[in-house]
């Protein structure tokens, strides 16, 4: 999985090379200057934007090296230079030993106006919070008005480096220069949007990266063996469908089929029995009775209209009408349990007055599964999977708003339990079948996809 690094997290790793291993933070800097540098054409003038701090000090270091190279470069500060400290002060000054100068101006919209080339915004970093003013807001708004390209330094100045969202006016980057990891602003839109393509740039860290967000890479399962057999891939139980919405069974039927359950089942309401049936021949369909035969290796609960969970002590995916108001933390206690809301229903699960951001959806999904052995998958755009009595959370990046119609969560939770039939542990079936439904619907894009279209598409991606 792809580690999204928090600001204190990133300047822990950075610490640790620097005090333990003992890199000079100069070293660190040379790093990022020169591998940002690489990114930028290798002719054409040059305007770099140097803030106070850190991320100044990386844009100096950037022009001193492509003056080295012989290339036009300018360098401007919309604070002056009395306002800059550490690292950042050091590289002034070995601009200035190269006859380099420091310009500034009270009007960047008039100055821009003569500019050429690309732009290098290295005016804030790790260090912002929350939203720009004062005369870094008005080179920021002169920069994106500009229309010219820009590479922005570890992060386009504006965005928190710890957040999804956007806290005010931000850079609109074409590139980004991202500097030893990735961290939160990168892996999540809307903040990722702004980034421009986004290359990281090695800078000597050393040991594992910790992180307590990450994202989801594409699932390795686990070979199937040259003589197996359906009863050596699990017998999913879905307990799903009533009248008018039999489609919901059908959908999580195909979706436990096409990763590779061995068996699946569908407990349905009696009167549409013979419809669920007719429309996956492949599943076993029988009108329910009341209880859920011992064999089964997993139930599903909830597509259709099915509010009532039966007593069952096995592997449990809740989802849809199953998900009842106020039941959340039943759910999160319960071992070997996952629950597939989306952002609606989550609200109604845990109590939420309304539908929660992409930040506030991370602080809810941590608050929910600490310490909790059952399994949270927060669909929607950028799913959320938590708990599993494991810390952190993991990010889905796959999938498009084009996956945003009925039935495409039904489909979800059939896969879900189709690969914890099969003996993934629950939070890990949860990622892969989150990934691989995403995965398929990023094979078609746009609007008016099917959920039958992605479940169609499962077998090629597994292949893969």
């Amino acid at each position: 999985m792809i580690p999204l690094l928090t600001a204190d997290e990133m300047r822990a790793a950075e610490r640790q090379a620097i005090e333990d291993w003992g890199v000079p933070s100069l070293v660190l800097q040379e790093h990022a200057a020169l591998g940002a540098l690489a990114l930028l054409p290798s002719d054409g003038p040059l305007q770099v934007l140097a803030g106070p701090g850190n991320n100044g000090g990386d844009a100096l270091a950037l022009a001193r090296l492509a003056k080295l190279q012989g290339r036009a470069v300018t360098v401007w500060s919309p604070t002056g230079q009395e306002e800059w400290k550490g690292d950042a002060a050091l590289q002034a000054h070995l601009w200035r030993g190269l006859g380099g100068e420091i310009h500034t101006g009270s009007d960047p919209a008039d100055l821009m106006r003569t500019w050429r080339g690309w732009c290098v915004d290295g005016l804030f970093g790790l260090g912002t919070s929350r939203a720009l003013d004062g005369a870094a807001l008005r080179w920021v708004q002169a920069l994106n008005a500009s229309g010219l390209p820009v590479l922005a330094l570890d992060l386009p100045s504006g965005l928190d480096p710890s957040a999804a969202e956007l806290p005010g006016e931000v850079v609109r980057a074409t590139r980004t220069a991202c500097f030893g990891a990735l961290k939160v602003c990168h892996g999540l839109l809307p903040a990722k949007e702004v980034c421009g393509a986004i290359t990281v740039v090695p800078i000597p860290l050393n040991g594992p990266l910790e992180a307590n967000l990450r994202l989801l890479e594409r699932p390795v399962l686990p070979p199937r063996a040259w003589n197996a057999h359906k009863g050596s891939f699990g017998h999913v139980a879905i307990r799903a469908g009533s009248l008018g919405m039999s489609g919901a069974a059908v959908l999580a039927a195909l979706g436990a089929l096409r990763v590779g359950a061995g068996l699946v089942t569908v407990f349905t309401e009696p009167e549409v029995r013979a419809e669920v049936a007719a429309q996956v021949p492949e599943a076993m369909v029988q009108a329910w009775k009341g209880s859920v035969p011992r064999e089964m290796d997993v139930l599903l609960v909830g597509p259709g209209g099915i509010t009532q969970v039966p007593d069952w002590d096995g592997p449990l995916v809740v989802d849809a009408s199953a998900l009842q108001a106020g039941e959340g933390r039943r759910w999160m206690e319960r071992p070997g349990t996952a629950i597939t809301p989306h952002p609606g229903e989550f609200a109604r699960l845990f109590h939420l007055s309304r539908p929660l951001l992409m930040d506030e959806r991370l602080v809810q999904a941590r608050q929910v599964s600490a310490g909790k052995p059952g399994v949270l998958v927060l669909k929607g755009a950028q799913s959320v999977i938590a708990g599993g009595a494991q810390e952190g959370l993991w990010i889905n990046p796959t999938g498009h708003p084009g996956m945003a119609t009925g039935g495409s969560g039904d489909l979800l939770a059939g896969m879900v339990a189709g690969f914890r039939a099969q003996g993934l542990p629950m939070r890990e079936a949860a990622a892969a079948a989150t990934w691989l439904h995403g995965a398929a619907g990023d094979r078609m894009p746009g609007a008016g996809l099917l959920p039958r279209d992605l479940a169609n598409l499962l077998p090629e991606l597994l292949r893969a």
